[in-house]
């Protein structure tokens, strides 16, 4: 697959030192690995979770979060973001709640 970008994992490592490591092994392995589908990645990740249009990846032992778009046609992998988890839990909350339909009067 091709990762775009690394720049987006090395911007969060210059913050998160500990990450590098972690999101280092992550690039390796998406880099040398072509995923037909959401169930190879799952067998290769298995933390990994499809949470529509994303796969959100769990990075170093669940501390950080990767959110990728995977478009498996191309084998292209789009960094969107690289979250802490705290980070993490406030943007999937605040896109649950612009996704819920709002309520009449």
């Amino acid at each position: 697959m091709r990762v775009i970008s690394r720049r987006a994992l090395r911007d969060f490592w210059e913050v998160h030192p500990q990450a590098k490591a972690p999101l280092c092994a992550w690039y390796r392995v998406m880099e040398q690995t072509r995923f037909a589908d959401f169930n190879a990645i799952k067998a290769t990740f298995p933390a990994a979770d499809y949470v529509a249009p994303f796969t959100v990846f769990d990075i170093g032992g669940n501390k950080f979060r990767l959110i990728a778009a995977i478009h498996h046609n191309t084998g292209r992998v789009y960094v969107r973001h690289v979250f802490t988890h705290p980070e993490y839990d406030k943007w999937s909350d605040d896109r649950r709640k612009r996704k819920r339909p709002k309520r009449g009067k």
